[in-house]
C-alpha cells in the first residue's frame, strides 16, 4: 500500500448554491462507483451560509465532508485497486489510527481519548441545555461553551424545520473544525433531541408536514407489535440523521407500574416482557442504518432512560421536582424494572433517574439516600452486574442542588448539602460519564482537581486523568459509530429528501392507525360508512392549566378535536357556541341544535394532574398534600385503602420522616371541564329526540376511570398519542381497530389507591355493561374482542 499526503480543501462559498465540481488532483470517475480502479472524486456543497467539501469515496467506503475554512486535508491509498481518501484531522501528514475509518470505533476512540487532556475531555463530559432557536444561526453563547469549555454535546430542543436547522448544524460544526489545533484534536458536535416524532402532542411535535408523525411509545405498545417500533426506529433516525441529530434521548422504558405517574404516556406501559420487546427493537432500529443492524449513515445513538426505572413515585409525583423526588418500591419488584433495560444494553448510552429509591418501609434500597446517578447500589447492578460499558448520563440539572446559588432546575436529590465539586466526585464515582443541562466546565474542573486530591490521598483508586480519559473512550465512540469524524455535515438537499418523505409519513399514519384502541362499540362504528354523507358534531372544552416552574397557569379553550381534518373527511361539522370574555375565558358553551347531526364525537383527554415541572401534588402556600385522580370529577383521598403516613418523605431535623400523606385532600384536576363537554353532548342528543350516536374518544396518557361516562357513550375509543384524522379513519369504519390496551383501565379510585407503585397489573379493571373488563391488552374490533 501507498500513503501520500494531499492537500485539497474546499473551494470559496457561493451563497445560495449547492454545487458539484470535481476538483484538480482527484479522479473525475462518477460518485459511488463500485468498479475496481475507481477512485474518489470531490464536491462542493453550500446551505447558503456554509461551504463545505464533500468526498466520495468509491464502492462502499464511506464519505466524507469538511469546511472550506477547517484546515483539514486529505490522505490516499490504494485499497484493492481502488483510491480512497481519508482526512487528516491533525494536518500532520499522517494516518493516524483516530483518522483511520477502517478501524473499530473503540479503538479510535481510545487513540483520541489518550491524547486529550482532563479540560479537553470535560469537554465532552458536558451535556448542554435545551438549544430552542436554531433560526438565530450559531450564537455568541454557544461559541463560548463551544470554545472555552470545549462543550460537544448539544441538545436540540427546537422543531424539525430543515431550513433553520441545517444552517446552524453546519454553522457549528464548521465552527468547531477551526477550533482543532495540534494540541487540541477536533471533536465534531454530537447534537441530541428528545422524542421529537408522536403526532398528537405539542412542543416538538407541533403539527406539521416536516417530519413523520408516530403514535407515542405507548401507542406503539398498543399495536403489540414490535414491527411497528423497528420501523420507527429505522425511519426516525434517518430524519434525525438529515436535522443532523445523531444521539437520540429515547427510548423511555421506564415500566408504567404506578398509573398516576406523569409520564406514562413516554412508557411502552405496563407489562415488562412487552416493554423488554419493543425497547430492543427500538434500540435496533435507531442504532442500525439503511434497514441493516449496523451502524451506518442513518444511525443514531440510542439512550435508554431512565436507569433503574422512574416508574414507581409515590401517589405518581414525578421527579423532575422536590414534590415527586422519591420512588418507592412497596412491592419489592425493582428486578422487574431492571428487566426491561437488559433487554437492550446494546444501547450506547444510558441515562439515570432521579428518584431516591426506598423500600416499602420507607428504606433505602441500599445505602445510600440519594437519587439514582449518586447511589452507589444501584449504578453498581448497571455497571457491575450488568457489565454495561457504554455511556452514561445524568438526567439534566442533577448537578445541582435546591439551595445553589442561581437554582432553577435543581434535582440533586440527597446530595443537596455537598458542595458542588464534591458532587461531580460522587457522579464519576458511580461510574457516570456526562453530566445533563451543564455549559460551563469550571465545577466539573474543581471535581476533577478534588478527584486528583482524594487520588494522592489513598481515598481513590485511579488518578483523574486516567477517571476522565476512560469516560472520553466511551464519549467517543459515539462519534464514531455515528460516522461523525468522517462526516458531520448536512447537504440541505438530501435533507429535504428524507426529511417527510412519502413512505416515512404513510407508515407513521399506519402505526397510529393500528395503535388505536376500541373499547367500546354498540353498533356505531363499521366498515362501510361514507363520513362525506355525514353531519358530525364536535363539543369545544377548556382547560385551567397548571402552574409549574415555567409560569403560572395558563387557561386554554377550544375544540375537544381537530375541526379542520374533521372538514376534510365529513360532510358537515358542528360545534358550540362558545362566549368569552376580554381575557378569553370562556363565559357559556352552548351546544347547537343537532337534528340534524348524525354522529357525535367527544375528545377527553386524561383527567389533568399537571405536568414534570409543576410541583403538582403539593401546595407550597398552604403545605398540603392532595391526591391524583384518573377520574375528572374532584376525588377525595379517605377510602380504607388510602395512606394516612406515607412511605416516603424527608428526614427532618429532629429525626423522624416527614409524612407526605394526601389522605382527606382533594385532587385538582384541570381539566374537569371535558367531562362537562361530554354531558353536554349527551344532552344535547337527548334534545334532539333522534337517536344518535356518541363517541368518545379518551386522548389517553394515562389510564382513565370509565365510570363516569362509560354508559352514555356508544362507543370509545382510546387514542395514544396519534393524530385526530387517525382518530376519525377508525370512527369511520375506514380501518378497522387493532390495538389493545398496554395499560389496565381501574374500576375506581379505591383500587388505584389499593396498588402498589411498584407493581404493574395490581388493580381491578373497569367492566362495562357489556361485561368487558377493560384490563392490560383488551380491544375490541369489529367482530369482538381481539384474542391474545
Amino acid at each position: 500500500m501507498s500513503m501520500k499526503p494531499m492537500h485539497i480543501k474546499g473551494a470559496a462559498a457561493f451563497a445560495g448554491l449547492t454545487l458539484a465540481i470535481s476538483l484538480a488532483g482527484c479522479s473525475t470517475d462518477e460518485p459511488g462507483s463500485t468498479e475496481a480502479g475507481g477512485s474518489y472524486t470531490t464536491s462542493e456543497v453550500s446551505d447558503g451560509d456554509t461551504t463545505f467539501t464533500v468526498v466520495d469515496n468509491p464502492g462502499d467506503y464511506p464519505d466524507l465532508s469538511y469546511g472550506s475554512e477547517s484546515g483539514v486535508t486529505l490522505l490516499e491509498e490504494e485499497i484493492d485497486g481502488s483510491t480512497v481518501a481519508f482526512k487528516d484531522m491533525n494536518a500532520n501528514g499522517e494516518l493516524d489510527t483516530w483518522e483511520d475509518w477502517r478501524l473499530a470505533s473503540t479503538e479510535r476512540a481510545a487513540d483520541i481519548a489518550g491524547q486529550m487532556s482532563i479540560e479537553q475531555i470535560a469537554g465532552l463530559m458536558l451535556f448542554s441545555s435545551h438549544e430552542r432557536s436554531p433560526g438565530d444561526g450559531l450564537t455568541d453563547a454557544q461559541k463560548t461553551y463551544l470554545s472555552e469549555s470545549n462543550l460537544r454535546a448539544v441538545l436540540n430542543a427546537a422543531g424539525s424545520d430543515a431550513g433553520t436547522t441545517v444552517p446552524w448544524v453546519n454553522a457549528m460544526q464548521a465552527y468547531v473544525e477551526t477550533l482543532a489545533t495540534e494540541d487540541t484534536p477536533y471533536v465534531p458536535v454530537n447534537f441530541a433531541s428528545d422524542p421529537r416524532s408522536t403526532a398528537g402532542s405539542g412542543g416538538y411535535n407541533a403539527d406539521g408536514a416536516d417530519i413523520s408523525r408516530w403514535p407515542s411509545n405507548l401507542g406503539l405498545a398498543a399495536t403489540f407489535d414490535p414491527a411497528y417500533t423497528l420501523q420507527f426506529g429505522q425511519m426516525a433516525s434517518a430524519e434525525y440523521r438529515a436535522l443532523g441529530i445523531t444521539t437520540a434521548l429515547s427510548p423511555q422504558i421506564d415500566l408504567a407500574t404506578e398509573p398516576r405517574w406523569l409520564r406514562v404516556g413516554g412508557t411502552f406501559g405496563e407489562d415488562s416482557d412487552l416493554a423488554a420487546e419493543l425497547t430492543a427493537a427500538y434500540v435496533s432500529g435507531f442504532q442500525g442504518s439503511d434497514g441493516a443492524a449496523d451502524w451506518g449513515t442513518e444511525s443514531v445513538n440510542a439512550m435508554i432512560k431512565h436507569w433503574p426505572g422512574d416508574g414507581p413515585g409515590e401517589g405518581g409525583r414525578e421527579s423532575h421536582t422536590e414534590v415527586g423526588k422519591y420512588g418507592v418500591y412497596p412491592g419489592g419488584n425493582l428486578d422487574e424494572h431492571i428487566k426491561v433495560f437488559q433487554a437492550a444494553l446494546d444501547s450506547a448510552a444510558v441515562m439515570t433517574s432521579y428518584s431516591i429509591s426506598l423500600d416499602g418501609d420507607g428504606q433505602p434500597l441500599f445505602e445510600d439516600r440519594m437519587g439514582t446517578a449518586y447511589d452507589t447500589g444501584l449504578m453498581s447492578i448497571l455497571r457491575d452486574d450488568n457489565a454495561f460499558g457504554g455511556v452514561v448520563v445524568t438526567d439534566w440539572g442533577v448537578m445541582t442542588g435546591k439551595n445553589d446559588e442561581g437554582a432553577f432546575i435543581a434535582t440533586a436529590h440527597g446530595a443537596e448539602d455537598l458542595a458542588p465539586a464534591e458532587r461531580y466526585v460522587e457522579v464519576l464515582g458511580t461510574g457516570h460519564d456526562m453530566f445533563g443541562g451543564v455549559n460551563d466546565a469550571t465545577i466539573l474542573l474543581e471535581g476533577a482537581a478534588l478527584w486528583q486530591e482524594k487520588f494522592e490521598a489513598g481515598e481513590l483508586d485511579v488518578d483523574a486523568e486516567t477517571r476522565f480519559q476512560e469516560s472520553g473512550a466511551r464519549i467517543l465512540k459515539m462519534f464514531f459509530d455515528a460516522g461523525l469524524y468522517e462526516s458531520a455535515f448536512l447537504d440541505p438537499e438530501e435533507s429535504a429528501s428524507v426529511l417527510a418523505s412519502d413512505d416515512k409519513v404513510q407508515a407513521g399514519y399506519d402505526a397510529q392507525l393500528a395503535s388505536i384502541v376500541m373499547l367500546k362499540n354498540d353498533g356505531v362504528i363499521a366498515e362501510g360508512v361514507d363520513p362525506s354523507e355525514l353531519t358530525v358534531y364536535i363539543p369545544q372544552s377548556e382547560d385551567n392549566g397548571v402552574a409549574s416552574l415555567f409560569g403560572p397557569a395558563t387557561y386554554s379553550q377550544g375544540p375537544t378535536m381537530d375541526l379542520d381534518a374533521a372538514a376534510e373527511i365529513f360532510g358537515t361539522v358542528v360545534t358550540d357556541e362558545v362566549v368569552l370574555n376580554d381575557e378569553g375565558v370562556a363565559t357559556s358553551i352552548t351546544a347547537p341544535d343537532l337534528t340534524d347531526v348524525d354522529l357525535v364525537l367527544v375528545g377527553m383527554d386524561s383527567p389533568n394532574n399537571g405536568d414534570n415541572f409543576s410541583g403538582a401534588g403539593h401546595d407550597v402556600e398552604t403545605g398540603e398534600w392532595y391526591p391524583f385522580s384518573l377520574q375528572y370529577r374532584p376525588y377525595t383521598a379517605d377510602g380504607d385503602n388510602v395512606r394516612k403516613v406515607s412511605i416516603a418523605g424527608d428526614i427532618l431535623e429532629d429525626g423522624t420522616q416527614e409524612n407526605r400523606s394526601y389522605f382527606g385532600n382533594t385532587s385538582r384536576i384541570s381539566n374537569e371541564a371535558d367531562l362537562d363537554a361530554f354531558e353536554r353532548a349527551v344532552a344535547a342528543v337527548e334534545a334532539s329526540g333522534s337517536d344518535i350516536p356518541v363517541v368518545a374518544v379518551l386522548k389517553a396518557v394515562n389510564p382513565i376511570i370509565p365510570a363516569e361516562f362509560e354508559a352514555d357513550a356508544d362507543a370509545i375509543l382510546v387514542s395514544f398519542g396519534t393524530s385526530d384524522k387517525a382518530v376519525y379513519d377508525v370512527a369511520t369504519g375506514a380501518y378497522e381497530p387493532s390495538g389493545r390496551l398496554p395499560i389496565q383501565f381501574p374500576a375506581n379510585m379505591d383500587t388505584v389507591e389499593a396498588q402498589l407503585e411498584d407493581v404493574a397489573k395490581d388493580m381491578t379493571p373497569y367492566t362495562d355493561a357489556a361485561g368487558n373488563a377493560y384490563d392490560f391488552g383488551f380491544g375490541l374490533n369489529w367482530s369482538g374482542v381481539i384474542a391474545d
